[in-house]
């Protein structure tokens, strides 16, 4: 039995405005028909997973994310400070990794490749 990564779900506030953050940062298309309850990036057409999906919930964010998205960049500087620029807030900086927020409270690190 072969078991591979399909997804990464995040509960949030509004998808459709979340997906739109991290479809801006991974320069990856949102699918059609994206609202605020539902929204995904890479769940159509051929586009490698992992996918990224957004599900609209009732309840906010309330403590620090248990798993959490790295993504690795050749420019460091540069990708940060991409990530702010689209709403991103900066909540540490490290070595080689800086961890940062997306604009509905989820931590992600960009690491320097």
């Amino acid at each position: 039995m072969h078991i591979t990564l399909y997804a990464v779900t995040f509960d949030c506030a509004d998808a459709d405005k979340l997906a739109r953050f991290w479809s801006e940062l991974l320069r990856r298309p949102l699918d059609d028909g994206a609202t605020a309850e539902f929204a995904s990036i890479g769940m159509s057409g051929e586009q490698d997973a992992p996918h990224l999906v957004f599900v609209q919930v009732p309840e906010a964010k309330q403590v620090k994310n248990r798993v959490h998205v790295d993504l690795v960049a050749h420019d460091f500087g540069a990708a940060v400070e991409r990530a702010v620029g689209l709403g991103a807030t900066r909540l540490a900086d490290r070595y080689r990794w800086t961890t940062l927020t997306d604009p509905e409270g989820n931590e992600f690190d960009i690491v320097a490749a």
